[in-house]
C-alpha cells in the first residue's frame, strides 16, 4: 500500500512538473545577483535578464543580495523553489573557490544547483593607483620586496578570484601585502580610485573604463593570452611570473530539481543570445568572452575548478572561518 502511495505521489508530481513546464513562464521571474551594483556579475545578469524577458515575455528583474563573499545571495536561489522563477548568475569563485575556504557552506555548488549555461569568461585586470611608482609587474614586486606588509591591495570579497589572483600572484612572486576585502568590486574600485588601498585584481568589465580613461593604470592581465581590449597590456606570465593564470567565469543557474524542459528552454535562449552580434560586441568591448554552453559541459567546468581551487587555497593556507 505505501508501495501504491510513494509511486502515486510521484506521478503526480512528476505530471504536475511538467504541466507546469509547458505553461512556463505566467509571471515575471528574479534575477539574484549576490553582489552589488556596478560589478561584472551585475552587469552580465542584466545582460542574461534582459535577453530572457524578451524572448520568455516576461520582465525579468535583477534582484541584488551581496554579503558573505556571494553566499548569501547564492544561498538564496539554493533554497527557493525548484519552478524557473528564481534564477541566479554567479561568478564561478563562489561556487568553485567558497567550498574549499568556508567550513560550513550554506549550499553545495554540484548537489543545490541546476547548471544553465556559463554566460562568459573575463580576465582580471592587475590595476594600480596612478601614485603607485610602478609601471609593470617587475617594478611592483621589486616595490613590495622593499616594503613587505606595507602595500595594501582590495578584492571584491575574502574568497573571490579578485583575492585568490592576488594571493597566487604573492605566493609566486614571493612577496607579502596586505588584503583589504570589499563587499563587491564597486567599493573596491571606489577606494582604490580614492587611493585609499593602492591595488587590486578586478574582472575585466569592471576595471576596464577606469583604466582606459587613465584613472587607474593597468599592468597585467590574469590570463594566459594578452586581452584583445587592451593588446599593449601584458600578461603576468609574460611579465615575470612564468605559469600564472587565472580566468573568471560567470554562469546562469537554477534551484537543483528545476524541470529539465525550462532549463533547456533557458539554456536555448541564452545561448542564442550569446551567438547574436549585439550581445558579442556588448560582452567583448568589456574584455568578456562570450561562452555559452550545455548544462553537462558547465558541470563539467565546475568539477574541475572545484579541485584545482581546493589545492591554491590549501597552498596559500587561506580559511575564512
Amino acid at each position: 500500500m505505501k508501495g501504491l502511495i510513494a509511486a502515486t505521489a510521484t506521478f503526480l508530481l512528476t505530471n504536475s512538473m511538467a504541466i507546469h513546464a509547458q505553461t512556463y513562464p505566467t509571471k515575471p521571474l528574479r534575477m539574484v545577483v549576490p553582489f552589488p551594483p556596478g560589478g561584472t556579475s551585475d552587469f552580465l545578469g542584466r545582460v542574461a535578464a534582459q535577453k530572457l524577458g524578451e524572448a520568455l515575455g516576461q520582465q525579468v528583474i535583477v534582484d541584488n543580495r551581496p554579503g558573505a563573499g556571494g553566499n548569501i545571495g547564492t544561498e538564496l536561489v539554493a533554497k527557493s523553489p525548484p519552478d524557473g522563477y528564481t534564477l541566479l548568475t554567479d561568478p564561478g569563485s563562489t561556487l568553485t573557490i567558497n567550498p574549499s575556504l568556508f567550513a560550513k557552506l550554506p549550499f553545495d555548488p554540484l548537489k543545490d544547483f541546476a547548471p544553465v549555461t556559463i554566460l562568459a569568461a573575463v580576465p582580471n585586470l592587475l590595476v594600480v593607483h596612478p601614485s603607485l611608482p610602478v609601471r609593470n609587474v617587475k617594478e611592483l614586486i621589486a616595490l613590495a620586496k622593499a616594503k613587505p606588509g606595507q602595500l595594501n591591495y582590495a578584492s571584491s570579497g575574502a574568497g573571490q578570484s579578485t583575492h585568490l589572483s592576488m594571493e597566487l600572484f604573492k605566493s609566486m612572486a614571493h612577496v607579502n601585502m596586505i588584503h583589504v576585502a570589499y563587499k563587491g568590486s564597486s567599493p573596491a574600485i571606489t577606494d582604490l580610485l580614492g587611493g585609499h588601498v593602492l591595488l587590486m585584481f578586478d574582472n575585466m568589465p569592471s576595471a576596464l573604463p577606469h583604466a582606459k580613461a587613465g584613472k587607474l593604470r593597468g599592468i597585467a592581465v590574469s590570463t594566459a593570452r594578452r586581452s584583445p581590449v587592451m593588446p599593449d597590456v601584458p600578461t603576468v606570465a609574460e611579465s615575470g611570473l612564468p605559469g600564472f593564470e587565472v580566468s573568471v567565469w560567470f554562469a546562469v543557474l537554477a534551484p537543483a530539481a528545476t524541470p529539465r524542459e525550462i532549463v533547456e528552454r533557458l539554456n536555448g535562449i541564452l545561448v542564442k543570445a550569446l551567438q547574436s552580434p549585439d550581445v558579442r560586441e556588448r560582452l567583448s568591448s568589456q574584455g568578456a568572452e562570450p561562452i555559452g554552453d550545455t548544462p553537462a559541459d558547465f558541470t563539467a567546468v565546475m568539477k574541475r575548478d572545484l579541485a584545482k581551487w581546493a589545492k591554491v587555497v590549501k597552498d596559500a593556507n587561506i580559511k575564512l572561518d
